[in-house]
């Protein structure tokens, strides 16, 4: 029993360091959370992706996606170029703040599809999930013997507590986001992030 209780919070550290650093996703992720629009349905994208490539990971595909480096090079135009469009579109609204802020009930209802979508895109377009967790995380599984799946299962909860933690706990911060310059500051960091990833992709691919 503490072998696999060490084991899974070893999966669990290794998931949470792979997870917290400051991504495409988790950007999106806040800036949803802030906004409280389709909050649930990003964080269960988040979290079920998560465990998939998780899963895939301990399960030993990761040799499969390295030996492609031609569909991570497809991604990797894929995602640079769909980052750099949610980039621009962020630094839109950093000159326009009225598009920012928190949404009515019904703008919320009719922009639940489009936020499933650019969630969807963020995190199955980018060849870094596949090296990172599914070959990264998935060797250190391996390394693990007959407890790789408890370690894969340690990796899966880290993923849905960061994802619930930030997407639910970034409404704390809507009482400071409620002045238009707040948001152009959170657009400001989004546009950045987004734009800078997205360059970084396009030049690696």
């Amino acid at each position: 029993m503490t072998t696999a209780l060490t084991t899974a919070a070893a999966g669990f550290g290794t998931g949470l360091s792979l997870i917290v650093a400051i991504g495409a996703q988790n950007a999106f992720v806040l800036r949803q959370g802030v906004r409280r629009d389709a909050v649930l349905a990003v964080v269960g994208i988040c979290a079920l992706s998560d465990a998939a490539l998780i899963a895939l990971g301990v399960a030993g595909v990761g040799a499969v996606v390295v030996a492609w480096p031609g569909a991570l090079t497809a991604v990797g135009w894929i995602g640079g170029a769909f980052l750099l469009c949610y980039g621009a579109l962020a630094a839109r609204r950093v000159f326009r703040p009225a598009a920012s802020g928190l949404r009515t009930e019904g703008e919320a209802a009719g922009s639940r599809r489009r936020a499933v979508l650019t969630c969807l895109a963020m995190t199955w377009l980018n060849p870094h999930v596949y090296l990172d967790t599914v070959f990264l995380l998935g060797s250190v599984a391996a390394d693990h013997g007959p407890l790789r799946w408890t370690f894969g299962l340690g990796a899966v909860l880290a993923s849905v507590c960061w994802f619930a933690a930030l997407g639910f706990g970034a409404r704390l911060l809507s009482r400071f986001l409620a002045r238009p310059t707040a948001w152009r500051v959170l657009d400001a960091l989004v546009a950045c992030t987004m734009i800078v990833l997205g360059l970084t992709l396009v030049a690696g691919a």
